[in-house]
């Protein structure tokens, strides 16, 4: 068999016996398929060392690919060779030594709760579009929702009696979030006043946020809405949807929040993804110090 053999091969055993997202598996599919145009079908998959996936990253690191990067293709290619070593087509992981490259973790862009609350107060409520996009911002910031999240929310999945949302992250895992009361609030306004009104099409009468055409909204759309709200609201930092998760991420940290309720509502994975949301900036520590050190 061939490499192509075996990479479409891998897309099967991902798709069917690890059952992750399109998305996921098409990533993983990619990363492979680097690994092969980098090695050429003359370097037979058994045959591989350390050396050769080393080379890998040096070739990707010459490209001119972030640290970030690096590690996640590093990370496609040792799921590929985990695959192939289960099915005995290699009897030895050339990855297995491989460290991933060191990542500087950046500090995400936030947003004050002033802020927030501003871009709130810009937003036209006596347009169509007005409640919808402010109960867009709410359920972001109450229910730190990525916004890929955002747009495939269900009607079905929003549970308002019980002041939960159903929420479908990444890999197609379900989880419940608390959602707040204003957010619960605009979101029925939007339904039952505007979104009613909508001649919804075929296939999309399910989901929660719909765009004129009465269409799910895309990712785009989110995004130039949540831009145009900062503007207006006068805020000049790099903002997009996922800076609202953020923000609802480190306004709970920063309130004394569980470290792991925290990581439950965001869908992460591992607590170390969450952890990064436990910086805390000078002048909080400070004023705290000032506050209730006994010689402050």
């Amino acid at each position: 068999m061939t490499w192509l053999d075996h990479i479409k091969n891998f897309k099967n055993y991902l798709k069917l016996e690890r059952g992750l997202s399109g998305n996921s598996v098409e990533s993983y599919v990619r990363d492979a398929e680097k690994l092969f145009q980098f090695c050429g079908e003359a370097k037979s998959l058994a045959k591989l060392k350390d050396e050769d996936i080393h080379n890998f990253l040096v070739f990707l690191n010459d490209l001119g690919l972030s640290a970030t990067s690096q590690a996640r293709i590093l990370s496609g290619i040792k799921a590929f060779f985990e695959y192939l070593f289960i099915e005995k087509i290699v009897i030895y992981d050339p990855t297995e030594l491989i460290s991933s490259p060191r990542i500087t973790r950046k500090l995400p862009e936030t947003l004050h709760l002033h802020e927030i609350e501003a871009m709130i107060a810009n937003i036209d409520l006596s347009t169509p579009e007005g409640p919808r996009n402010k109960a867009i911002i709410e359920i972001m910031y109450s229910c730190g929702l990525r916004v890929s999240e955002l747009i495939s929310l269900k009607i079905s999945d929003c549970l308002f009696q019980e002041g939960f949302i159903r929420v479908v992250g990444k890999g197609n895992k379900m989880r419940l979030v608390p959602i707040g009361n204003e957010a619960i609030k605009f979101s029925k306004i939007y339904l039952h006043g505007v979104r009613i009104q909508l001649n919804i099409e075929q296939g999309q009468e399910d989901f929660l946020f719909l765009n004129r055409r009465g269409k799910a909204l895309s990712r785009v759309m989110v995004f130039i809405i949540i831009k145009d709200l900062a503007e207006k609201a006068g805020i000049h930092k790099s903002i997009s949807p996922h800076t609202l998760r953020h923000s609802f991420a480190t306004h709970l940290v920063e309130g004394g929040a569980d470290l792991r309720a925290v990581q439950e509502m965001l869908g992460h994975e591992s607590i170390i993804t969450t952890e990064i949301y436990t910086h805390l900036d000078r002048a909080y520590l400070q004023q705290t110090l000032k506050e209730f050190h006994p010689r402050g």
